[in-house]
């Protein structure tokens, strides 16, 4: 009887904990994304080689300057951060903060400490390990993470960023 009550006090106290991990990375609204690097030296020159290396696609603002924008191509809400996480694998996130919820207010990488900080609130999120979870700030608080954006590999070495 003892052991019952000491495995349901378990299951309950995994079930309780669990529920205040969740992470809202829903906040900022769906919008496309499509960027699209056709060949293995599209990669090489607009996308990220390796841990820790980001590219910001703002289409808007032409960012990257030279990157070959077309009708079909779509950087999300607020932009698209493409960065390489700690195994070298790209990840992509919208840049818009999800505390402030608008499209002109971007997260930035901190260089020195490999996360993205807001300007404006000053949250930071994991985008090298952690999946653009908060780290601080009222993003922590409110358990507002980054929205994810889907990073697909090609046959022939080239990707595609698009939205889930």
């Amino acid at each position: 009887m003892i052991k019952r009550i000491f495995q349901l006090i378990v299951i309950v106290g995994a079930a309780v904990l669990s529920g205040c991990d969740h992470v809202d990375n829903k906040r900022i609204p769906p919008a496309a994304v499509h960027i699209a690097f056709n060949t293995v030296g599209d990669w090489h020159r607009y996308g990220v080689a390796g841990a820790g290396q980001y590219k910001y696609f703002i289409k808007a603002d032409r960012l990257p300057a030279d990157y070959p924008y077309s009708a079909l191509s779509y950087t999300g809400f607020g932009g698209v951060l493409l960065i390489g996480d700690i195994f070298g694998n790209p990840k992509a996130y919208d840049l818009s903060c999800p505390v402030e919820a608008r499209s002109d207010v971007r997260i930035r990488v901190v260089d020195d400490e490999m996360v993205a900080e807001c300007p404006v609130c000053h949250s930071t999120y994991d985008v090298v390990t952690n999946y653009g979870n908060p780290l601080s700030g009222k993003a922590a608080v409110e358990g507002y993470g980054l929205r994810v954006y889907n990073v697909l590999a090609g046959l022939n070495g080239e990707y595609m960023v698009i939205s889930r």
